[in-house]
């Protein structure tokens, strides 16, 4: 009877293993189902409140049957465009009234001004789904009869098609990836068998049961999810749980070489190592959680998915890796076995060098640093937030940008993507007048029954007329958003039209508009979070501070590195006006896990040895699990590129970039420098502070 409480013990950890793997077995599919009840449409992206949000749903009314444009351009093999040809690409566009997909009759061939090009608009019905690019083939095929002509289709219907393309097996690719590169680095780093596997299956288990949840939430319209966010929360959760594995798993090493009993090594692990991943992972899940108070859709949609992958994460960590180490105990690092630290040496030969180096002139060591963070912060500026250009949305070559391209060469630059004004009928007239007047409006019209603006008489809908403004500039162009703001101007100064301008170029500008507000009110709440976490987990003031202050500096150092990457190496003019935010939740909620991470440990040998050795050992002990999560987070949000969308390529440099700048650099060198030179005072006003260690004093003087 007395081995009964032993054997008691391990019905904990195998009860925890059960779960887990009931949890995975049953949930993990929704990983891949999460597709299901995502959407990739137009309003997920704009801001809620503005003008040209308003404009695309009252435009609906005017759409006596839903559709999505594709604008098929011909343009010659060489030469000017015949009047056969005119009418053979009439014909053939003609012809595919009543195909599948086709919405009434598509318009007549209409020819350029240099007469070297025609287009042509074909309404599609707009849930299409998966038959898109198949209705979009045939459309291709009709148009391709045309003798002497080369035939592309651009518009929103080839944009989605390409979209859709992109975000194509998304679930399998992107975690493939992911899970390979994590896999790798864990088995190059630990030269452990199983371990890597065990972390890995964890993380797998959180993305199933984030992705559940999600799933569930989404499918009763409680959140919204798109691709994007799709993407960036099995990156998060992958990264984020083999994060806090490493750091348990790390600790528990040094428990079970100690203690020798796998089970208290495994309780007491998660103990002292309860605190930091929390906190942790507070400030990332408090951090996307900010992004509530944004007005883009999109950045209210990452918000909370973002927080429950963070979320299921931690629950993984606390639970299935303790348990799954305290049943197999040292086997878990074969063919490694855990070795006790040695307090003379104080951890691995390369951080022990790193500590003395610090050690030996720390003041020179963080000011040296800290210039060089700020030489590359002087480029941040530079960075273009004014979104990504209509041909640099898609990395590679994507048949609608080369469409929409052909398009603004032979017509005029908003061709395909007019400006949509909205006014009262009984002013329509007034409106469209002001509207021709306007600089920068090649022409506009009112639209008719038929759909077309200036066909006929305007079509009325409850008392609203729709305009078409055709903008002289490329719809993407800053001289478009110009155009959108004086149209606005003209528009807006018609008594009683009570006009709304909306349209492509208008969200452009006003998604740029809202997602500068939206810097300047999250930026500081994010922030704030990060400072009161790491004041409740060091129970200092100073250093927290300092700590936000070494963050941020990491931040604008990666920005200004982006900037000289994306417009010199990768060949970006510019990024979309979402990208700085999100870069800065991720890089500075995620880069201060480590440093979280790091202080936490200096804290706890502090209390025994003082400010400055409690530095040095903190340094030493968690210098390998630390630098191996970095790159691990690295590798993952890397990972991100096999999605060919310029937006998910930048958020993955910088991340990737912030994440290894901070590791390496920041807690390595700039943050323990600067608390050795600062000494006990650092912790002000806590205990610390005053006699700089709790126990043992006189070991900061020793």
């Amino acid at each position: 009877m007395k081995n009964a409480p032993s054997r008691a013990r391990w019905l904990v950890p195998l009860a925890l293993l059960i779960v887990w793997l009931g949890v995975g077995g049953t949930l993990g599919p929704y990983a891949g189902k999460l597709g299901e009840v995502a959407t990739n449409d137009q309003a997920s992206f704009l801001p809620q409140s503005a003008e040209s949000t308003r404009v695309l749903d009252a435009q609906k009314a005017f759409d006596q049957s839903e559709t999505v444009p594709a604008v098929v351009v011909w343009t010659t093999d060489g030469g000017r465009v015949t009047g056969a040809q005119q009418t053979a690409a009439s014909d053939a566009v003609g012809a595919l009234a009543g195909r599948a997909g086709v919405v009434g009759r598509p318009s007549p061939a209409l020819v350029s001004e240099d007469r070297e090009a025609m287009q042509a608009v074909v309404q599609l019905e707009p849930d299409l789904g998966d038959a898109l690019p198949e209705v979009l083939d045939e459309v291709r095929r009709a148009a391709d009869g045309v003798s002497g002509t080369t035939a592309r289709i651009a518009g929103p219907a080839a944009s989605q098609a390409d979209l859709s393309d992109a975000f194509a097996g998304i679930d399998g690719l992107l975690l493939g990836v992911a899970l390979g590169a994590v896999l790798l680095i864990l088995l190059l780093v630990y030269r452990s068998v199983l371990l890597p596997f065990l972390i890995i299956l964890g993380s797998v288990f959180a993305l199933g049961l984030a992705c559940a949840v999600v799933y569930a939430l989404a499918d009763r319209d409680v959140v919204r999810v798109d691709g994007q966010v799709q993407g960036i929360l099995s990156i998060l959760v992958i990264g984020a749980a083999t994060d806090y594995a490493l750091l348990l798993s790390a600790r528990f090493r040094e428990e079970l070489a100690e203690r020798g009993d796998r089970y208290a090594a495994a309780v007491t692990a998660v103990r002292r190592s309860f605190g930091a991943i929390t906190a942790s992972a507070a400030t990332v899940a408090l951090a996307l959680l900010a992004l509530l108070a944004s007005d883009l859709t999109n950045n209210r949609a990452l918000g909370p998915v973002g927080a429950i992958g963070i979320v299921c994460a931690v629950l993984s960590t606390l639970t299935f890796l303790p348990a799954v180490l305290a049943l197999l105990g040292r086997a878990a690092y074969w063919p490694a076995r855990p070795k006790a630290p040695d307090a003379s040496v104080e951890g691995h030969g390369v951080w022990r060098r790193v500590a003395a180096t610090v050690d030996r002139r720390p003041r020179r060591v963080w000011l040296l640093t800290a210039l060089v963070l700020a030489v590359f912060a002087a480029f941040a500026p530079s960075l273009s937030a004014k979104g990504v250009p209509l041909d640099e949305i898609f990395v590679n070559d994507a048949p609608s940008v080369a469409a929409q391209k052909t398009l603004g060469e032979h017509f005029p630059g908003g061709s395909g993507n007019p400006a949509v004004i909205i006014a009262d009928a009984d002013r329509g007239a007034e409106v469209t007048a002001a509207a021709r007047r306007t600089q920068g409006v090649d022409s506009a019209g009112a639209v008719s029954a038929s759909g077309r603006p200036g066909a006929g008489e305007p079509l009325v809908v409850d008392g609203r007329v729709r305009i078409d403004a055709t903008l002289e500039d490329a719809a993407d162009s800053d001289a478009a958003k110009a155009t959108v703001e004086r149209l606005r101007e003209s528009v807006h100064a018609v008594s009683g039209a009570d006009a709304l301008v909306g349209g492509y170029t208008a969200q452009q500008y006003d998604t740029q508009r809202t997602a500068a507000h939206d810097r300047t009110l999250i930026v500081p709440v994010v922030l704030v979070i990060i400072l009161l976490i790491l004041v409740l987990l060091l129970r200092s003031l100073l250093v927290p501070v300092l700590l936000v202050a070494t963050v941020a500096l990491n931040f604008l150092a990666t920005l200004g590195v982006s900037t000289l990457v994306f417009e010199h190496l990768l060949g970006f003019s510019g990024t979309d006006a979402s990208v700085p935010l999100y870069g800065f939740v991720f890089l500075v909620a995620l880069g201060v896990d480590y440093n979280i991470f790091l202080m936490s440990r200096v804290r706890e040998e502090a209390l025994v040895h003082g400010t400055r050795r409690g530095v040095l050992r903190g340094l030493t002990t968690t210098g390998g699990v630390i630098t191996s999560a970095g790159v691990v987070l690295a590798a993952t949000f890397a990972a991100l590129m096999v999605i060919p969308l310029a937006f998910l390529v930048q958020i993955a440099f910088i991340v990737a970039f912030g994440v290894l700048l901070d590791t390496l650099v920041v807690r390595s060198l700039l943050v323990p420098a600067l608390v050795i030179d600062i000494g006990p005072r650092a912790w002000w006003p806590g205990a610390l502070a005053r006699d700089g260690a709790g126990p043992a004093p006189r070991a900061e003087r020793s």
